[in-house]
């Protein structure tokens, strides 16, 4: 009978990477060692503190979801389905778990014994890889990994990753040796000491508290330019107050941050705030040496960037550094948050250069509003521009004089947008066509007139529009926009029941028997349309409940999600499983896209596996079930 069972495990195992990588005897002799778990739905398998256990997990049926106590609450790191691999942590780490493992719906798993599959990992250099990299990535755990890159079997270290975009999952390059001065030191002082010690920063500390830092550009800025004395202190020109971060942070956190506050250097302290010791100092440089190539490096590239064609291969870059997150299995939350930097970085170089060829300063403050995925933080991929244009209203009889401005302005902006990549929109919902760009009057009389006689056209404009986000400009005027949208829609219902309604358009992605959907007829009859299907009905529902909350400045399809979690705590296993599937199916999109070079919205199902299929079918699982919330929240059915 164990033989019998061991068999299937073992048939089960070969189609599932690593065990793949293993010959036929080799994986029945661990099948043989393995254990079956049957798992109720609510059940722990192991918990976050608990002593490792001797085995290593593969889901055979049902779901396992990742969690950690944070925020006071208990989040979902990940999910594992069928064939995914987890609580690795015994072959990397002599210490607890960091994480619960808790069975989403009714599950099965094998317990795959460590100690015989150990010399495997030694003998099997492909083993050990994925291995590594699965503990790297699949785990989705942003915590400390300080044995990243060893497996704990004697002396070998798995291959090195720092050439990989895995290697910015592990903790970062910190400098502990620092170089540290009060706030009262002379600048000429804090000079010779970094000279002296051959650093490009100094911290300033007061009892051991960071305060400020000095760098070299701040010597530039101010000294050279003869703004302040040598004999000044230096809290006259340290730059304050300081970006701190506990030991704990790892490359990716520390490229996000750099890029966003637009420094060099980040600050160590025990507890991760300004309000503790200091225990080190993180910079770009120690990034760029240790990793040999950053989004860093290529976000500098955009800042000094002098030509469209200068943009348009950073953007081909960009997309190299895409494909090999997608390939390593990066986190998508990361990969998003990273390419929207970029992306929104290079939309900011050609606004600002646009404006300095105009050779004329905008008669009126202005916003750019990136819309639709853009708006939303997810174009990975390169797609067509949607764009609008809000300035501020002009002086009575200086209306059409203004636009013009901005029309022409808009013009050149989206030509080069297109050179770069980003290709037109197909229906003219971009800048330079007038009716997108409008004073903020307008704009507002626009949108009342959407909300208020809501029609198919009506919603479509809606949906496009209202997932805006300011690249460029003043966003006095977005946020002005914005609260008069949502006071308008908490006055006119109705619109919400027909936006609901239009939610409710496309039927769950998949019919009886758990069948996808296919396109019926036409060019793409029999692929199945990803966006459609499984995409939009996450994207309209998550902006039509979000609106419904008078909440603004959450455009991202997750992280709206992740905010009605917490809003409805009856509904919280909803919402975090749309979140989930939202992440799954645009990653699998951009997996799609890069793999066919096109926009990764149809789908040749007879082209996927069988693991592939099953993933898709777990993200749609969220689907029927919101849209059944969506039906009779917003009462659909009397839409008329």
């Amino acid at each position: 009978m164990k033989n019998s069972i061991a068999h299937r495990i073992a048939d089960f195992l070969k189609d599932f990477p690593p065990f793949n990588f293993l010959n036929a005897d080799e994986l029945l002799n661990i099948s043989e060692e393995s254990e079956v778990l049957y798992i109720d739905k609510g059940n722990i398998l192991f918990n976050e503190g608990e002593s490792v256990h001797a085995f290593f997990y593969i889901v055979h049926k049902g779901a396992i979801q990742l969690q950690k106590f944070q925020n006071e609450q208990y989040e979902t790191l990940d999910t594992c389905d069928e064939g995914d691999i987890f609580g690795l942590r015994p072959l990397f780490a002599e210490e607890n778990y960091i994480m619960n493992a808790i069975a989403e719906e009714e599950s099965i798993v094998y317990g795959i014994p460590i100690k015989q599959f150990k010399p495997l990992t030694e003998s099997n250099k492909k083993v050990g890889n994925f291995l590594i990299q699965s503990f790297a990535t699949n785990t989705r755990n942003p915590y400390a990994r300080e044995d990243k890159g060893k497996l704990f079997f004697g002396n070998q270290v798995i291959e090195p990753v720092s050439n990989s975009p895995l290697f910015e999952l592990q903790p970062a390059p910190i400098i502990k040796k620092i170089v540290t001065t009060s706030p009262e030191t002379s600048i000429k002082t804090a000079a010779q000491l970094m000279s002296k010690r051959k650093v490009g920063s100094i911290l300033v500390t007061k009892n051991d508290v960071p305060v400020g830092i000095l760098t070299d550009e701040d010597f530039r800025d101010s000294i050279a330019t003869g703004e302040y004395s040598i004999d000044n202190t230096v809290d006259k020109i340290m730059s304050f107050p300081v970006i701190c971060y506990p030991k704990t942070v790892t490359i990716a956190q520390a490229q996000i941050t750099m890029m966003k506050h637009n420094i060099n250097h980040i600050c160590i302290t025990e507890d991760g705030t300004p309000n503790t010791r200091v225990t080190g100092i993180l910079s770009e440089h120690d990034i760029m040496v240790s990793q040999g190539n950053s989004p860093s490096v290529l976000m500098k590239a955009i800042q000094r960037s002098h030509s469209t064609k200068e943009l348009k291969k950073i953007r081909n870059k960009i997309n190299l550094l895409l494909g090999g997150y997608i390939q390593n299995n990066i986190p998508l939350t990361h990969i998003s948050k990273l390419i929207f930097e970029l992306n929104d970085a290079t939309i900011k170089r050609v606004i600002s250069r646009c404006v300095v060829k105009l050779q004329q300063e905008p008669p009126v403050k202005f916003a750019w509003l990136s819309m639709g995925s853009q708006g939303r933080k997810e174009q990975l991929l390169q797609t067509d521009q949607d764009n609008a244009i809000i300035f501020a209203d002009p002086p009575e009889g200086k209306l059409e004089e203004t636009r013009d401005y901005f029309l022409q302005l808009a013009t050149k902006v989206n030509k080069r947008l297109m050179i770069v990549g980003y290709e037109y929109c197909p229906a003219d919902m971009m800048a330079k066509n007038p009716r997108w760009c409008l004073s903020l009057s307008e704009w507002k009389e626009q949108v009342a007139k959407w909300i208020k006689e809501p029609g198919p056209d009506e919603i479509l404009l809606s949906n496009i529009f209202f997932d805006y986000d300011i690249t460029y400009g003043d966003s006095l005027l977005s946020n002005s926009l914005s609260d008069y949208i949502l006071d308008l829609i908490e006055n006119y219902p109705k619109f919400l029941s027909v936006m609901g309604s239009n939610a409710l358009r496309n039927p769950s992605p998949l019919g009886f028997f758990r069948q996808f959907l296919v396109e019926q007829d036409g060019e793409k009859k029999d692929f199945f349309d990803l966006k459609k299907r499984g995409l939009q009905p996450l994207t309209e529902s998550a902006r039509l409940l979000i609106l419904s909350y008078k909440i603004k400045n959450i455009s991202n399809t997750a992280e709206r999600f992740d905010r009605l979690a917490q809003l409805e705590p009856k509904n919280k296993e909803l919402f975090e499983g749309c979140s989930y599937a939202s992440k799954a199916l645009l990653k699998f999109r951009t997996k799609q896209g890069l793999q066919n070079r096109d926009s990764g919205r149809f789908i040749d199902l007879s082209k996927l596996n069988k693991e592939d299929k099953m993933k898709l079918k777990r993200a749609f699982k969220s689907i029927k079930a919101l849209q059944d919330l969506i039906k009779m929240r917003f009462e659909t059915a009397n839409v008329i």
